[in-house]
Order: structure tokens, then sequence, then C-alpha cells
């Protein structure tokens, strides 16, 4: 009896629903804040979202489509990132509502813009963290022969922090009671991240 499952993706998983986005996590929310160049704001949330390198900060995130946010981004060189929360998760989840450009998704969602130091990019006011953060690269992602895939992956050089100082326990970020909120990879499932999850393993020396 053959106890796995094996699939080719490029012939079909043979599933009720792709399993690759839910083994592949749960991912942090890459809840990206932009402004056109026309000055209107812009705040979606992207499932493919990390951090790439300690120096400089680089974070980065994947749209599957050449969407507002990668436009402005391309366009003004700018963009943050804002932390999705167990208590945001309704109003991050508003602000992926499929809409025209002109709208403003902060208003959508009722959230509040607030103006960030280095760049001109507005801020999620409800979030406890935000990252203010530089265009370094777009890249549009291609398949292993080399062929253009749908996707571009954003990369930032984050110049900026903002850290509710609630969070920082003897001057350490508290993750375990931030509320973080990560994407799972099923149809509508996400993970908290809590202190019950929290243990700790130091590398060897």
């Amino acid at each position: 009896m053959n106890d796995i499952h094996f699939y080719e993706p490029r012939t079909g998983h043979g599933l009720p629903h792709d399993p690759f986005n839910a083994i592949v996590g749960p991912r942090p929310i890459g809840w990206i804040s932009t402004k056109s160049r026309a000055g209107v704001p812009n705040l979606a949330p992207y499932s493919f979202f990390n951090a790439f390198n300690y120096t400089p900060p680089i974070v980065g995130f994947a749209s599957i489509g050449y969407k507002d946010t990668v436009r402005n981004v391309e366009e003004t060189g700018q963009f943050c990132w804002n932390l999705a929360t167990r208590a945001l998760a309704d109003r991050m989840n508003a602000s992926c509502a499929m809409v025209p450009p002109d709208v403003d998704e902060f208003a959508l969602a009722g959230l509040t813009p607030v103006p960030s130091r280095l760049v001109d990019v507005p801020r999620v006011a409800e979030t406890p963290v935000s990252f203010e953060c530089k265009l370094t690269q777009v890249v549009r992602l291609q398949d292993a022969g080399g062929q253009p895939a749908p996707s571009w992956l954003v990369l930032g050089e984050v110049v900026g922090v903002h850290i509710a100082r609630a969070l920082l326990k003897d001057g350490v970020y508290d993750t375990a009671h931030a509320g973080h909120i990560l994407r799972a990879g099923g149809p509508a499932d996400y993970f908290e991240v809590g202190p019950e999850q929290l243990f700790r393993m130091f590398r060897p020396q």
C-alpha cells in the first residue's frame, strides 16, 4: 500500500484544494500600504511575504498578477509593511477586496492612515508595528524553463521601524503577545501566534 500522495504540479494535484500553500506555512502576512503617483492610498494583504536579510534589513512580498501595489511601488519607490494582528484580522481581510485603483482601502476597511517619517506612504495607525521601506528590486518570477510567470517579487530595504512600546519587554520585542496572525494556505485558514506556542532552543556553541 502506498502511503504517500505524489503529484507533479504541472499536471495537477488531484486534491480538493492545492496543498502547496498549506505546506509552506503558516506564513507571515505582507500587509502592504502604498500610495499611487496621483496620491491615492492603497492597502492590501499578501500571503507570500517574508524577511530576507539582516544588514541591511530587507523584506519582500510576491504579487500574483501585476496589481496596484506593485505599480505604486515601482512608480514611487516606497511602501510600508504593517503587522496584521488578531484584533485587526477582519479589517485586514476587508482590505483585500477587489476594487478599482481609485478606491482607498484604508477607508474601505475602517482604518486610519498615519504619515510615515522617512517615506511618503501612510501606515496603519491601529497596528502596533510598521516598517517603512524603500524599493530595492522588482523581479518577475520565471519557471524552470525560463518562461515568465505572472508573479512579481518586490523587495525593499527597511529604513524605519515603528514598535508600540508595550511590546518591548526589557528591550526585547515580545512576539508571543503581539497577536501576530499567519496565513495557513487553506481556503480560509489562519493561525494566531501566542505564548502557548513559544519554546526556546539556542544554537550549538
